[in-house]
């Protein structure tokens, strides 16, 4: 679960058309079968997945070929020129392989045109543990930095055996799943690697995607909302937007199960009306907080449709859902792979949580986790966070909405005390806490404040450095190696970052490995003489990312 970040000022070519397909492998009839009807034709995305995994046994050195290492395509994006991308899932020795994912591109003729990976080397690890189960999770629940805020902290299912690259040279590791729920309320579904050979924790990873908030009320107006009829009343739920729905979930946390295993979460209750009008504009209604996160649903729908060519956050047209109420004082929203959930605030200094950007935000979690998948931690952790804001913000640009103008500040709406929300990403620094420009540490800091260095490229390559007024908001970029950046526009720029996070980059996608996702992206869209594809490479300079 990735958050906006810790409760503080800080926190918060050609079109593509994008099939989802997966890599079938026909072995052909059953010893002593005759007579079958010839079989019907493999299906173009089925195809294409098997030459893509054909063409990583032509390319071994590419596909760090290894004896015991097998292949599976998951997904299928196909450009308006017949080239594809296909995604593809490494295991070895029949464990599956963290960070080992791949992009294998093809052109319009199905010809070799590279990958993208972040697997530096070929796997040769054993495949025997000498750290048994037992002790592996008494490493798992020992507290510490990342666990100390966690409640209940407990195992949740099996553990499995994988191989993890992810925090550098390939290593056998036992991966755990625990539940609880941290101090502010928020669930836990915590991934923890341990070293099977040595026993020390790797890594840890929070699958609860969330957003802290800060909120005043109701953020947008009076605005159009589709609802379905249900006998005598209406239901706030979107027959076409792949019927996303909201519900009240009436100020309860989820149990145990839900915190433990992502099972038996309750929906909490649909809202509904004797008329199409729900809510009044304020939180006296408990309506009104499922409005915002309603629009904030269609808004992000929408623009993920119009401007990307992307059927809804799973990209097949399926919805998701948007809890609302969640909690009490419960200062901050999340993503948990299937839903929106949010809180009131503390009706203080934030009110509910429910703003465009960080509807935006949360959604495109969701986007991320079906796409890149993006690690949430180190460097890609960051990125994860990052294009959160990115494409959040570029929701509420899309929204042009008077009641809540266009900027980038993000969660400056429910900010009751200051308006300047958790994060601004022309100077992501000047919250005390988050990183303007690329260093050896950014990898170690929380992924809220490392989001700063992709937050910051962003700003720079839309709108360039300098001050300017955006949305009644002073901005001020400046570079962190003395440059002067011309912008090329959010048009140009959004697209740049969305055909990189779903073509290029991967579980393990770093600062430096972005840099050249974003360049052939840019590349790809536009030439590779083009204005757009240098000022990508001059903003990644700016912010010390070479």
């Amino acid at each position: 679960m990735s958050k906006l970040g810790p409760r503080s000022r800080s926190h918060l070519a050609a079109a593509t058309a994008a099939a989802a397909t997966l890599a079938t492998l026909v072995l052909g009839l059953p010893s002593g079968a005759s007579s079958a009807p010839t079989p019907a034709a493999k299906p173009d995305g089925d195809r294409v997945a098997e030459k893509a995994i054909a063409s990583l046994k032509e390319h071994p050195l590419v596909a760090r070929a290894t004896p015991g290492q097998e292949f599976r395509a998951t997904a299928t994006i196909r450009d308006a020129d017949g080239a594809t991308h296909v995604r593809v899932q490494r295991s070895y020795r029949g464990l599956p392989v963290i960070g080992g994912d791949l992009v294998v591109h093809q052109g319009p003729d199905a010809a070799w045109d590279g990958v993208s990976q972040t697997l530096a080397a070929p796997v040769r690890v054993s495949v025997r543990p000498t750290v048994g189960k037992a002790r592996a999770e008494r490493a798992v629940t020992t507290r510490d930095r990342a666990t100390r805020s966690i409640r209940g902290l407990r195992v949740a299912g099996d553990p499995r055996l994988v191989v993890d690259t992810i925090a550098g040279a390939p290593r056998l590791a036992w991966e755990f799943t625990t539940g609880g729920r941290r101090t502010d309320g928020t669930p836990s579904r915590l991934l923890t690697y341990v070293d099977a050979r040595t026993g020390d924790v790797i890594r840890r990873e929070e699958r609860i995607q969330t957003t802290d908030g800060e909120g005043s009320s109701l953020y947008s107006g009076t605005v159009d909302l589709e609802v379905t009829p249900s006998g005598s009343s209406y239901l706030l739920k979107d027959p076409t937007r792949g019927n996303t729905y909201t519900t009240d979930f009436g100020n309860k946390t989820d149990g145990l199960l839900c915190q433990l295993f992502g099972s038996g979460c309750k929906p909490g209750t649909t809202f509904s009306s004797t008329d199409t009008f729900f809510g009044n504009g304020s939180t006296s209604s408990r309506e009104s907080a499922g409005v915002d996160a309603q629009y904030g649903t269609n808004v992000t729908w929408d623009y993920y449709q119009q401007i990307h060519g992307r059927n809804g956050i799973f990209g097949n047209g399926t919805g998701s859902y948007n809890r609302v109420h969640y909690g009490n004082g419960y200062v901050n929203a999340f993503w948990d792979g299937t839903k929106m959930t949010y809180g009131d605030g503390d009706g203080v200094s934030y009110g509910p949580l429910v703003s465009l950007d960080v509807a935006g935000h949360e959604m495109s979690h969701g986007v991320t986790e079906n796409t890149a998948a993006l690690t949430y931690s180190g460097e890609s952790g960051g990125l994860n966070e990052a294009t959160s804001d990115i494409f959040g913000t570029m929701v509420e640009f899309y929204a042009a909405n008077a009641n809540d103008p266009a900027d980038y500040y993000i969660g400056e709406e429910f900010d009751l005390a200051q308006h300047d929300g958790f994060r601004r990403m022309d100077n992501p620094s000047l919250d005390g806490s988050s990183h303007s420009c690329w260093s050896s540490s950014t990898k170690n800091v929380d992924v809220h404040y490392s989001s700063g260095v992709g937050n910051h490229f962003f700003y720079l390559l839309a709108e360039g450095s300098g001050a300017k007024t955006i949305g009644g908001k002073a901005h001020s970029s400046p570079t962190c190696n003395g440059s002067t950046i011309t912008g090329i526009g959010r048009s140009d720029a959004e697209r740049i970052w969305f055909r990189a996070l779903t073509v290029y980059m991967t579980s393990g996608t770093t600062y430096a490995q972005a840099r050249t996702a974003t360049l052939n992206a840019a590349t790809d869209l536009f030439g590779a003489g083009s204005t757009q594809r240098a000022t990508v490479a001059a903003a990644w300079s700016a912010v010390n990312v070479n």
